[in-house]
């Protein structure tokens, strides 16, 4: 469940991106909302403290490394990972900067998803979105569909083999509180961007915060 169920999520968001390719989702931004907020609670909530067991500052330069490479990755993909997509449309050419950066983003989601199940539904959250998002936008550029398929395809491989690689490779075993570390870094700048990304002027109306508040409530208790 572990290796299908984040291939599965972004398969479901190309599902409901295609159902809703004509109409769109008006309620996109408190859907980004929710799993903004249900990332960044489970991370706060399970994963956090694993690699805190041991108090040391060490950890504390690992998830600032992840922050900066999210945002190095947020350079190339255009914001792709919070769910927004600002690239020029090239329907001539495979999105080759998009994928790379997106790919190091899902493969770096999977390495904590092994051993955490609270951190595997986090994930699942926000696939979903993500993956609805980057489908209507390949469309809306008029994309070959087959790109859409085979981009989409080898995006959601990408965390099952993180989670893969961090269980089978006793390298990474070794170094799994560290790489944890580094995936918080990650959650921490993907989420909380989210959050205010998802709001105009980064004001909240009632709907946006009570799917924040959502949020927090059901991470808490998984």
């Amino acid at each position: 469940m572990n290796y299908l169920a984040p291939f599965l999520a972004v398969a479901i968001g190309y599902v409901i991106a295609r159902l809703f390719q004509k109409k769109g989702i008006r309620q996109m931004p408190i859907i980004l909302a929710f799993s903004g907020s249900f990332l960044l609670s489970v991370t706060l909530f399970h994963l956090l403290p694993e690699v805190f067991t041991i108090p040391s500052k060490e950890i504390g330069l690992y998830i600032m490394s992840g922050i900066l490479l999210q945002i190095i990755l947020d350079f190339f993909s255009k914001g792709a990972e919070h769910g927004h997509v600002h690239l020029h449309s090239d329907t001539g050419s495979f999105p080759w900067l998009l994928f790379i950066s997106l790919s190091i983003h899902a493969l770096l989601e999977g390495f904590p998803l092994a051993n955490n199940q609270s951190m595997l539904i986090g994930v699942i959250i926000h696939k979903i979105p993500i993956a609805i998002i980057l489908a209507l936008f390949f469309n809306k550029a008029n994309y070959h569909k087959v790109t859409i398929i085979i981009f989409l395809l080898l995006f959601g491989l990408m965390t099952p083999l993180g989670s893969l690689l961090s269980t089978e490779l006793e390298l990474l075993r070794e170094y799994e509180t560290p790489i944890n570390a580094v995936a918080i870094g990650v959650f921490l700048h993907v989420s909380t961007t989210i959050l205010f990304e998802s709001s105009k002027d980064h004001k909240f109306n009632l709907a946006k915060l009570l799917s924040i508040i959502l949020g927090v409530v059901v991470a808490y208790f998984v």
